[in-house]
């Protein structure tokens, strides 16, 4: 699976980063998995689609694969990011619902799980990286944005219905202040009802947000979690809904602008 990135460059001192939401299995995968796993019901669906285009010129680093194959924004080593609460694993074994996703007795093995960082977890993170500096060197600052969805409702993972706007600085560690006022800014003027959001809550950022953001150098990283309800069907075929998504489009390109002018500062 040779293809599995897709690096688009642009000149604007922003990256998109897109973890989770390709869809790819490698067939040697694909034949271990059971049917909760072939459903690959946890990708961060459509995410391409809503952030296309929806401002010009940023680079976006995006996977093709599968997180179930392995979860390149979790810590390479397999330390938790969030300690005390239930999360999946680098090479997840279950599906956000807590559900086995492989057949009994096919889960990865450690040295399976050593291939697949090689193959996949490392190459990605080449990429980013590689970005990162190819755009650190044309700009004072620039930021590391990593796009993330999930269902609204996973009691697994948190309690009650999940904002529909979700920040994550790791508390205000990967970011100026300023660009964490921004956003919040931003939000207070388009909430509504059903447009909530909250700041450093369940997500504050995952390995991506927390191993890029280094402000001091230059490199801000800022994480992205929206709820599905908001642009999307949150049950299979998980069918995306433009009339919905137009608005949220709206609000992360009017964010995106905002974080672009205080960059070029």
């Amino acid at each position: 699976m040779n293809d599995f990135l897709e690096i688009t460059e642009g000149e604007t001192p922003i990256i998109l980063c897109q973890p989770h939401g390709g869809t790819r299995l490698a067939d040697e995968i694909a034949d271990k998995l059971n049917a909760t796993g072939r459903a690959i019901a946890d990708t961060d669906w459509h995410i391409a689609r809503l952030y296309e285009d929806v401002h010009p010129g940023v680079t976006v680093v995006r996977t093709h694969l599968s997180r179930y194959v392995i979860d390149v924004n979790r810590d390479p080593s397999g330390d938790t990011l969030y300690p005390g609460q239930s999360t999946t694993e680098l090479c997840p074994l279950s599906d956000f619902d807590g559900r086995p996703i492989y057949l009994q007795g096919a889960e990865p093995t450690p040295d399976e799980i050593a291939v697949r960082r090689r193959l996949y977890h490392a190459p990605y993170h080449a990429a980013l990286e590689a970005q990162i500096a190819r755009l650190r060197a044309r700009h004072r600052q620039i930021l590391v944005y990593d796009c993330h969805s999930i269902r609204s409702e996973i009691p697994r993972l948190f309690p009650s219905r999940l904002p529909a706007l979700n920040l994550g600085t790791d508390s205000g560690r990967t970011v100026a202040l300023e660009l964490q006022r921004i956003a919040e800014s931003l939000c207070r003027e388009v909430e509504t009802a059903d447009l909530d959001w909250v700041a450093n809550g369940r997500f504050r950022g995952g390995w991506t947000t927390r191993q890029y953001g280094r402000p001091q150098a230059g490199v801000h990283a800022f994480q992205l979690e929206c709820a599905q309800r908001v642009y999307m069907d949150e049950a299979p075929p998980w069918t995306y809904r433009t009339d919905k998504a137009e608005r949220l489009r709206h609000v992360i390109g009017e964010l995106l602008r905002q974080f672009e002018r205080w960059l070029r500062g």
